[in-house]
């Protein structure tokens, strides 16, 4: 394994819509990353937990320290070991995980001054430490999600190709927008992820083809898309990557090609 570089490239994973395989894509490209022997953090910036568990953590909500212990030090102005909470994967990855108790942070953000920017501080204390840090956020912008699209370097946006998902997007492209304006201007568009993809359906072909006209000549759209598929949806419940579960599988090879297109990136 080589050296981390200097500064830890931040990506986060948002999605306004739920059921777009995020939280698969967030798991995903952390595992790929490490598996190509880059240092990985992966934080869970929802407070369900969903990037926990599928890290094999079933019990979340009965940790002590999680990543909402650590945004609590940060408010506080507390000295505390920024890798208190984190777990290591046997994967390759390192895991900040979340439950309930981020929910309760989130509210005690609202009256705080520079509450947008308090996951920002965690991480330029642990960054030095890793290559990559990837995080899953909510379905949907809450202050936690802002925090994330803050604190990154790049959003990348899984999309599944339904209808609705399709008009969601503008959405979430005005909403990443006016963050850069106002609080990140750093802030990227790594790209766009279509994600459950079955081509057979006419419906499918219509939806994306809107996608690429609409959008891809402004933003990246990944050319290998991820396809629907029973195995893929089976990973979370093990606890374990798609890598590890079913390596041989498209799902596996198209989070394969996600990985080589985010290194070669940087």
């Amino acid at each position: 394994m080589g050296k981390a570089l200097e500064t830890a490239k931040t990506l986060a994973i948002a999605n306004h819509k739920g059921g777009c395989g995020k939280t698969m894509t967030a798991v995903s490209l952390a595992t790929g990353l490490a598996r190509r022997g880059k240092r990985v953090l992966a934080i869970d910036a929802d407070s369900q937990g969903s990037m926990s568990v599928s890290f094999g953590i079933s019990d979340h909500d009965k940790l002590t320290a999680t990543l909402a212990t650590a945004m609590t030090h940060i408010v506080n102005e507390a000295d505390f070991d920024p890798l208190e909470g984190v777990i290591y994967n046997p994967e390759g990855v390192d895991v900040m995980p979340a439950n309930s108790n981020l929910s309760a942070l989130e509210i005690s953000l609202a009256g705080i001054i520079g509450r947008e920017t308090v996951l920002r501080q965690y991480i330029e204390k642990v960054k030095s430490l890793y290559d990559y840090i990837i995080i899953d956020t909510a379905p949907t912008l809450d202050l936690l999600t802002i925090n994330a699209l803050a604190a990154a370097d790049s959003v990348i946006i899984p999309v599944a190709p339904k209808y609705l998902d399709a008009l969601g997007l503008g959405l979430l492209l005005k909403s990443v927008a006016q963050i850069r304006r106002q609080i990140n201007p750093n802030l990227a568009i790594g790209g766009i992820l279509l994600t459950m993809v079955d081509r057979r359906a006419n419906l499918t072909r219509e939806v994306i083809a809107s996608i690429e006209s609409a959008y891809g000549g402004k933003i990246k759209i990944f050319t290998e898309s991820v396809p629907r598929s029973v195995r893929a949806a089976e990973t979370s419940a093990n606890g374990v990557s798609i890598f590890q579960h079913d390596p041989n599988g498209k799902v596996a090879a198209a989070y394969s090609a996600l990985v080589e297109g985010v290194l070669a990136n940087g």
